[in-house]
């Protein structure tokens, strides 16, 4: 059975606390003279708390505890719940002046897909997109996306849905932050690596949870985010925090050498180029430190010497590729990969070799 979505009461109208105490007053046969006699309050202070220009402080409650013998608590309690009420008023004011911002964002997907929860009215769908993005406003939201922007352009020559590409990314961090890791270490990660290669050749119910369980040791956090609509993003690179990086996937293309060469391109970035940058990779990398993390994932995954003897001692056919793929101990997709990026194989040619990859 389908869980319900969650509900929040806020009632459109809660009484103020002079309310309560004007009854109080009324019930007792008291006025607010002798009120104020006994609490030795200016009346003025008492009546603008009847008429609700005025709070219940803590040491008014205090005294109306002596005076009725009613607990300190209910006032205070009674206070707070009332000017949290009109703060959610005043909020509901400003959600709506926000609603266009949900034709900006892929809502229907981000529902669809179990990010967020569907609404009643699209005032309480902006609240439940704020709390996603963890933001107060879209004016805030807006300052978080600028820093994406100069993100992106700097580590990536394409264009995107920025809107979507941010939702993407967001959703990766959630994730990431459900991912108990160690303090990041670098001997640690390369070690890791090495292991993860001997992945290539293993089906994703296996090689999945073991490359997360591998690099959270290590202090990075992996996680697998299928691409948001018009994203174009194979993956991206970031630090969380100072002791654990990320590297998300979008299992773009959906085939095992463009995984493992995009999550090897990553590691690089891990590895050689700091913790304050973000690098998002799509179809077009350009720039030294792109070109620097293609080659570290080209050369880990198949040695260039070996790689230049194959080329240059064998006639390339699927069955050569697939001994030198056993012989490298890695998924014979990825050696394809290779040589059809390089151009020694044309790219409608060994794609049999290569692991087709389906989301779950």
């Amino acid at each position: 059975m389908a869980s319900l979505p969650k509900t929040e009461y806020h009632p459109e109208f809660l009484s103020h606390p002079g309310e309560i105490l004007k009854e109080l007053l009324d019930e007792h046969g008291m006025t607010q003279v002798e009120l104020a006699r006994r609490t030795d309050r200016p009346v003025k202070t008492i009546n603008e708390i009847i008429k609700g220009k005025n709070a219940i402080t803590t040491d008014t409650a205090m005294q109306l505890e002596r005076v009725f013998g009613v607990p300190a608590h209910f006032w205070v309690n009674l206070e707070n719940n009332y000017q949290e009420h009109l703060a959610r008023k005043e909020e509901r004011k400003r959600l709506a002046q926000q609603v266009e911002w949900l034709k900006q964002l892929p809502l229907r997907e981000m529902i669809k897909r179990g990010w967020i929860e569907k609404r009643e009215t699209e005032i309480d769908q902006v609240s439940e997109l704020l709390n996603y993005f963890g933001v107060t406003s879209m004016k805030t939201w807006e300052g978080v996306l600028k820093g994406l922007q100069a993100a992106y352009r700097r580590s990536a020559a394409f264009e995107v849905d920025e809107n979507a590409l941010a939702t993407w990314l967001r959703q990766g961090e959630l994730e990431a932050m459900d991912i108990e890791c160690a303090d990041y270490d670098r001997d640690s990660f390369l070690a890791s690596l090495r292991e993860i290669r001997k992945l290539t050749t293993q089906p994703p119910e296996i090689f999945q949870e073991e490359l997360r369980n591998l690099c959270a040791l290590a202090g990075v956090a992996v996680v697998f985010i299928p691409q948001l609509p018009n994203t174009r993003v194979f993956g991206v690179t970031r630090w969380i925090s100072p002791t654990k990086a990320l590297i998300q996937l979008s299992l773009r293309y959906k085939t095992d050498d463009h995984l493992w060469f995009t999550f090897f391109h990553e590691s690089a970035h891990i590895l050689k180029h700091g913790k304050r940058s973000v690098f998002l990779d799509g179809e077009i990398k350009e720039g030294e430190m792109e070109e620097e993390a293609n080659r570290f994932a080209a050369s880990f995954l198949i040695p260039d010497r070996q790689y230049r003897e194959f080329v240059s001692l064998n006639e390339l056919k699927c069955s050569s590729v697939r001994q030198f793929a056993e012989s490298l101990e890695i998924a014979p997709g990825i050696v394809v990969g290779r040589l059809q990026h390089d151009g020694y194989l044309p790219y409608n040619k060994c794609n049999s070799l290569k692991r087709h990859l389906e989301w779950v």
